[in-house]
């Protein structure tokens, strides 16, 4: 996997408004080669990561941190346990972005069972960060406009 570093630091404009000045992603993915290839790209993109195998462990972690974004893809655990992952999450009261992933590899690993090799192409893992900014930056949107809502009535100049 080779990409240039470079536009992994344009996405840390997305890193906006997050206490430790990085955004939290958990990645809820049953298939280990998908989960620490996503993982180990969204990490050199400068976020921080944290995996989860089940959607009990999904959760679990859900409810010990806060995260700025939730990416699910839990097929291979069942049809619904990805959606139930984000369901929960979309629950907690720091209300974080969240997104079904479809691994190209998860589909690719089942086809074969000697899957020898992963390929990753450039173009991929630019459109992964660019949707993962986007979702990020969206959310802190959301938050500053729920923000400024709940000052509109102790800003008004009447």
């Amino acid at each position: 996997m080779n990409f240039p570093v470079e536009m992994a630091r344009t996405n840390k404009m997305a890193i906006i408004n997050c206490r430790s000045g990085v955004a939290r992603v958990l990645l809820a993915d049953a298939e280990l080669a998908s989960r620490l290839a996503l993982k180990t790209i969204l990490s050199i993109a400068g976020y921080a990561v944290s995996g989860a195998a089940s959607a009990a462990e999904a959760i679990g972690k859900l409810d010990q941190g806060e995260y700025e974004l939730v990416l699910a893809d839990l097929r291979g655990e069942s049809e619904d346990a990805g959606p139930s992952v984000l369901a929960y999450a979309r629950q907690k009261e720091f209300r974080p972005a969240t997104a079904l992933v479809t691994s190209k590899m998860s589909e690719a690993v089942k086809a074969s069972d000697e899957a020898q090799s992963i390929h990753i192409s450039n173009e991929d893992v630019f459109h992964l960060l660019d949707r993962v900014a986007a979702l990020i930056s969206r959310r802190a949107g959301r938050r500053a406009a729920r923000k400024l809502g709940q000052l509109a009535p102790v800003l008004s100049w009447n």
